[in-house]
């Protein structure tokens, strides 16, 4: 019994391959448009959840005053970023 491709529109190997390949391309300096900026969320204010590794003390330095401790670390690290 034979393979019959042409009932198939096009080979899903070869074209995930190819959407990898669009997505995984490096473009060389100077070609193409400039880079987009990062795009805004969707919902402002909405926050993001992220790993951060602190020093012993300066962590428990802000949960010293209990809970609201990740609040406080926000609003220092916006101080000190001018936002």
């Amino acid at each position: 019994m034979t393979s019959d491709r042409s009932r198939r529109g096009s080979d899903p190997r070869q074209a995930a391959e190819a959407a990898f390949r669009a997505v995984t391309r490096k473009v060389p300096e100077g070609a193409g448009p400039a880079p987009k900026a990062a795009p805004k969320a969707a919902v402002p204010g909405v926050r993001e959840t992220v790993s951060l590794r602190l020093d012993r003390d300066v962590l428990e330095h802000f949960q010293e005053d209990g809970p609201g401790w990740q609040e406080r670390i926000n609003a220092a690290l916006r101080k000190a970023a001018g936002l």
